[in-house]
């Protein structure tokens, strides 16, 4: 199986249907076909394994994506925000890799066939979890296949269907709108870098049908509405959202704010291709404003399974949790993967999701938090761990921890504790700029402040729990 078969059966269908729009560029599924042949063609004599993006999105983002898949060859994009040696670094652990070039677009010279079963993964994304390097998560044609196939019909997209997509191609939900939207034949237009005005106006101009947004990005739509008092987007039929948890007064303000639009809450993780519980549109109006207080509270949960999906909660001790009990979510299906570059899975069906959760009695998921205190800032997952160390290589700083502290725009934001050393100073706008040159703004703390020591438990590890308490007062 590959993932350059769903551009081939909508190319074939939907031809001159446009496939996705940047600015002035429209791109039709016939036209991105004979792109990604051409980049197919261009690999073929390279003998890589990866080929490598880092870049905003535009037409060369599903060039690549169908064209690696073409020629059998993974397709990886990288953090473009990252500073220049980290990308560097993350190159190198693909090798043999390289980077897309836009010489190689134009037309195929030959009718070149798509690699039936590729040896190689459609994709890896890295993501950062407790650990200071991020993990390669691999991602394998059946797999993000297996999620297309249970959850979305082929050419079920009204020619008029347009996606609006705002999310980074780095991230999963900006691989898999593009396989969905291929797949449907509805079309992509690409909103490079978000900010909420923006978003409105290409909303509107496009008529915009479809968006995934991940939850700081939706408090600034609803927050831009609320301040201009203009109304919502007209043509917008469906709004996902998901990659962080959202507070549920943004929420509330979101389903009034866009009341003729359907909303739908994705739970998934980059190693499970994308979506496994949804929370549907229904249940999304159902719980809104409902005088039932277990109904009401539905609307801060992740759903129930997709089809394909399997759930369970086991708990600490390794039962597998009943109803209402608190553990970690584990997931299984045909979707899952949870192999990463230097490491395979554990040889068990079910991927263990570093969440904490229950369901309730009648299959809703409610996701507490990270078991790893991974830290989910809009939509991505920034480790601790990572920036603990850039803190510790400073010359006057002795001790750090760095946790997620509540956020209402952000989901969470970077907090740091750190302690100097005897008889130095530091000023921490000086700080920030020293962090912000080696790891970028994004993952830049928000807070730092300094004590003298770091709350510790009588077995000398920091207490995580108190110094969060200490942040969020």
């Amino acid at each position: 199986m590959n993932i350059a078969m769903l551009l081939e059966m909508t190319a074939d269908t939907f031809g001159d249907r446009v496939a996705f729009s940047s600015g002035d560029q429209n791109l039709t599924y016939a036209g991105l076909r004979i792109a990604a042949r051409k980049v197919a063609e261009q690999l073929a004599p390279r003998s890589l394994k990866t080929l490598a993006i880092s870049r905003e999105t535009s037409a060369l983002t599903p060039i690549a994506l169908f064209g690696a898949a073409w020629a059998g060859v993974t397709y990886a994009p990288l953090n473009y925000r990252l500073p220049a040696v980290a990308q560097d670094q993350l190159l190198h652990r693909l090798q043999p890799a390289e980077l897309v070039n836009e010489s190689w677009l134009g037309e195929a010279e030959q009718e070149k066939e798509f690699v039936d079963s590729p040896e190689n993964p459609a994709v890896i994304l890295f993501t950062s979890g407790t650990t200071a390097d991020p993990k390669a998560a691999l991602l394998q044609h059946s797999q993000l296949l297996a999620y297309q196939f249970n959850t979305v019909e082929f050419g079920s997209a009204k020619e008029d269907e347009t996606n609006l997509l705002a999310v980074p191609p780095f991230h999963i939900a900006g691989v898999t709108a593009l396989l969905t939207s291929t797949y449907t034949g509805r079309r992509v237009v690409a909103l490079p870098q978000f900010d909420a005005r923006s978003w409105l106006d290409l909303a509107r101009q496009e008529h915009a049908t479809h968006a995934f947004l991940v939850p700081t990005m939706l408090a600034r739509i609803v927050s831009a509405l609320e301040e201009s008092g203009e109304e919502a987007p007209s043509t917008l039929q469906r709004l996902s959202y998901g990659g962080a948890r959202i507070p549920t007064p943004v929420l509330e303000r979101a389903l009034d704010i866009f009341p003729n639009t359907e909303f739908v809450n994705a739970y998934g993780l980059t190693e499970t291709s994308s979506t496994v519980t949804m929370l549907n549109p229904a249940d999304h109006r159902a719980a809104h404003g409902a005088s039932d207080p277990i109904l009401r509270a539905r609307l801060s949960s992740a759903g129930r399974p997709v089809p394909g999906i399997e759930l369970r909660i086991v708990l600490p001790d390794g039962r597998e949790g009943a109803a209402e009990e608190i553990g970690e979510i584990e997931v299984k299906g045909d979707q899952v993967s949870g192999d990463y570059l230097e490491a395979a899975r554990k040889n068990s069906d079910w991927l263990p999701t570093g969440d904490t959760g229950f369901i309730d009695r009648d299959g809703f998921l409610f996701v507490e938090g990270r078991g790893d205190d991974t830290i989910i800032r809009g939509g991505e997952n920034i480790s601790p761990g990572e920036i603990e160390n850039i803190l510790l290589a400073h010359p006057v700083i002795e001790s750090a921890v760095v946790v997620g502290i509540a956020d209402e725009e952000w989901g969470e934001n970077i907090g740091a504790m750190i302690v100097t050393r005897r008889g130095e100073t530091i000023i921490i706008a000086e700080l920030r700029d020293w962090i912000k040159s080696r790891i970028g703004s994004f993952k830049t703390p928000t807070m730092i402040v300094v004590r003298d020591e770091l709350p510790l438990t009588d077995t000398g590890k920091v207490l995580h729990r108190q110094v969060r308490l200490e942040l969020e007062a």
